[in-house]
């Protein structure tokens, strides 16, 4: 992991929303590796063992803890690339830490002491998601709680600040002002693009302006770029709204190189 942030380029989380199994997990692992390989660009393969905030009481959270674990484990196993994984609770870490290299905060829970302690604990990395609801400054509080339990190992991730009640929008100062603090910030590209609590209790998302955030983020130096991807958006079970159909990301990373080398 020490690789993962370097001056040359950013690098890459990217995956499917959740784990939905073994075989999808690695054809997607798969392809993404092979462009990322290419690319010169570092990468860490994300999928959720399970989703536990969803809109609705039917919505699919998962295959089962152990078995996406394991899914995650076979990933960095067969392709050897870090993998991460979110987490929900502070029981949830030491077992997730098994399997992943980064412990993931969702931004909902980014303020959780316990949850921020116990993943800390575990010696991996620790991505924090900035709350929809926080400014960039009060995320040092939360990034502290990590290294004041013991683990310098802390990224902080920018994912939209909730705009009125069914949109997000991204405020570029955030990132600069996020580095200030010493730890690698990530633009979670594909989460900054949802329109939230829809009345059909499934999250919407604007797809279509996922190259123009992205852009943004690499043009203001972010360290990172998060992005959920999918063979068919359409089909997935969690996030397909505001997805990046995966046939499209070779040539979009092409473009965010390009962006990355002219501020060099």
């Amino acid at each position: 992991m020490s690789d993962l942030k370097n001056s040359e380029n950013f690098f890459l989380l990217a995956g499917p929303c959740v784990i939905e199994g073994e075989d999808m997990a690695l054809r997607i692992a798969e392809r993404i590796v092979k462009i990322t390989d290419k690319l010169n660009i570092p990468y860490v393969f994300k999928g959720s063992y399970r989703k536990a905030n969803r809109s609705r009481l039917d919505s699919f959270t998962g295959i089962g803890d152990e078995k996406a674990l394991k899914v995650l484990a076979k990933v960095r196993e067969t392709f050897g690339v870090p993998v991460v994984t979110d987490i929900h609770a502070a029981d949830e870490a030491a077992m997730a830490a098994e399997y992943v290299d980064v412990l993931q905060i969702p931004a909902f829970l980014c303020r959780q002491t316990d949850l921020l302690v116990a993943a800390a604990k575990t010696g991996k990395i620790v991505n924090i998601k900035k709350g929809q609801f926080l400014s960039p400054g009060a995320m040092r509080f939360a990034a502290d709680k990590v290294v004041e339990a013991g683990n310098p190992q802390v990224m902080l991730t920018e994912r939209g600040t909730t705009f009125g009640y069914q949109d997000l929008i991204v405020d570029y100062r955030g990132i600069p002002e996020m580095q200030r603090f010493g730890h690698p910030v990530i633009l979670d590209v594909t989460h900054s693009l949802q329109q939230p609590n829809q009345t059909s209790g499934v999250t919407g998302g604007m797809p279509q302006l996922i190259e123009t955030v992205a852009k943004a983020g690499v043009a203001v130096g972010v360290d990172g770029l998060f992005m959920e991807t999918h063979e068919d958006p359409s089909v997935a079970k969690s996030d397909g709204a505001n997805m990046l159909k995966l046939d499209l990301l070779e040539d979009l990373l092409v473009r965010l190189v390009r962006v990355r080398q002219s501020i060099l």
